[in-house]
C-alpha cells in the first residue's frame, strides 16, 4: 500500500440543504441497498443507496430519496435505530436528532401517512453525540457540553445521568453486552460505565486535550480510538490503557475519528473545515502513512457503510463518497 496523493471523492450526491451530519445505518433494515441520513439547517432526509462494488448493475452509485423531514432548526448529530425495518408491513422508520436548541427530537414513520416526531428536553447546553442501544433500541444516551451524560427512555424520560468533570464529546454503546456505554469526554478522559451498578469500570486518558471524538470498534470491542488535539490514538483495552499508538495527522486540529464497519484495523479521521477544503484521511494500523488523502469542500460528518469499505462525508448540498481498497 503506498502512500497517496489527495484525492478526489469516488461519488457524489447533490443534496437539498447544507450537510451538517450524515450518517449510514449501521444496523440492517431488510433491504439490499443501505440507508443513509443527512442532516442540515432546517431537514434530515433519508435516503437509499447502493453502489456498484456490491452491485454489477449499478453504474457507480444509485440514490434515491425516501423521504423527507421538516426540522426547523440545525441539526447537530443524527442516530439510527435497530428497530429501523423497511421489510416490515408497514414499514418502520426511527431516527433521533440532536438539535442547535439543545433539544433531542425521535422521529418514527411508516414512510406513508405516519410521521410523528417527540421532544426530548434537558440538557442545558448543546448536545454532541447521540446513540441508540444496539439491542432493542428501546433507549437513547446523549453527551453534551453541559457535562453531563443521559440515558433517555423512547418517551422522553431521563433513565440515568453521568455527571462529567467537562464537555461530552461522544457516546458509545457495546454491540452485545447491553450495560456497557463508552464516554468520552474533551479533556481528554474515555469512561467506560456499567448501566447496572452506574459506576465506572476503566478509564483511558488521551494524555491531550481537546478530546474531539472517540469511537468503539464494533468489529473488536477491545479497541478504541480517538483524537485529540493534532493526533489520533488507538488502544487495545484487553492489554493496556496506555494507548497502542498514536500519531499526529492534521495540522490544524483533528475533528472526527470513525472506525470502519467491516476491518478492525481501518479508519477515518477528519480535520476541522479550512477555509476552502477539509480533509479525510484513511489509516490502516498496519501502515505508517494514511492510506487515502480525500478532499472534499467544507466538509462535516463522517460515517463508513455497514458491509463496504465506504467512508461518507457531508458538504455544501452535497455528500461525498470515497472507496478503500483494502
Amino acid at each position: 500500500m503506498k502512500q497517496e496523493s489527495s484525492r478526489s471523492p469516488s461519488y457524489t450526491v447533490e443534496c437539498e440543504d447544507f450537510v451538517h451530519v450524515v450518517e449510514f445505518n449501521p444496523f440492517d433494515s431488510g433491504i439490499a441497498e443501505s440507508l443513509i441520513a443527512y442532516g442540515g439547517n432546517n431537514y434530515v432526509v433519508i435516503g437509499r443507496c447502493s453502489f456498484q462494488e456490491e452491485d454489477a448493475e449499478v453504474d457507480g452509485i444509485q440514490y434515491n430519496k425516501l423521504r423527507t423531514f421538516h426540522h426547523g432548526i440545525r441539526v447537530d448529530a443524527i442516530a439510527w435505530s435497530p428497530e429501523t425495518r423497511l421489510d416490515a408491513l408497514p414499514p418502520l422508520l426511527r431516527f433521533c436528532t440532536a438539535a442547535a436548541d439543545r433539544k433531542l427530537r425521535l422521529f418514527t414513520s411508516d414512510l406513508q401517512a405516519k410521521n410523528e416526531y417527540k421532544m426530548m428536553d434537558g440538557h442545558s447546553n448543546y448536545i454532541n453525540d447521540l446513540v441508540f442501544a444496539p439491542k432493542g433500541g428501546q433507549e437513547i444516551a446523549s453527551v453534551s457540553d453541559d457535562h453531563t451524560c443521559r440515558i433517555w427512555d423512547l418517551e422522553g424520560n431521563v433513565r440515568a445521568c453521568f455527571v462529567l468533570r467537562s464537555p461530552g464529546m461522544s457516546v458509545g454503546w457495546h454491540p452485545e453486552d447491553a450495560f456497557k456505554l463508552m464516554v468520552a469526554e474533551k479533556n481528554g478522559t474515555i469512561r467506560f460505565y456499567d448501566l447496572v451498578t452506574h459506576q465506572a469500570i476503566l478509564s483511558l486518558t488521551t494524555g491531550q486535550a481537546p478530546l474531539m471524538s472517540a469511537h468503539w470498534c464494533l468489529k473488536n470491542t477491545f479497541r478504541v480510538g480517538a483524537v485529540a488535539g493534532n493526533d489520533w490514538l488507538i488502544w487495545d483495552i484487553s492489554r493496556s490503557s496506555y494507548p497502542l499508538d498514536k500519531r499526529p495527522v492534521h495540522a490544524d486540529r483533528a475533528k472526527l475519528f470513525r472506525w470502519s464497519m467491516v476491518n478492525e484495523n481501518l479508519f477515518a479521521t477528519t480535520g476541522f473545515p479550512g477555509k476552502m477544503n477539509s480533509q479525510l484521511l484513511i489509516h490502516h494500523l498496519g501502515h505508517p502513512q494514511p492510506i487515502l488523502i480525500g478532499s472534499g469542500a467544507v466538509g462535516s460528518g463522517l460515517t463508513w457503510h455497514r458491509t463496504l469499505s465506504i467512508c461518507a462525508m457531508g458538504g455544501d448540498h452535497r455528500i461525498f463518497f470515497w472507496v478503500t481498497e483494502m
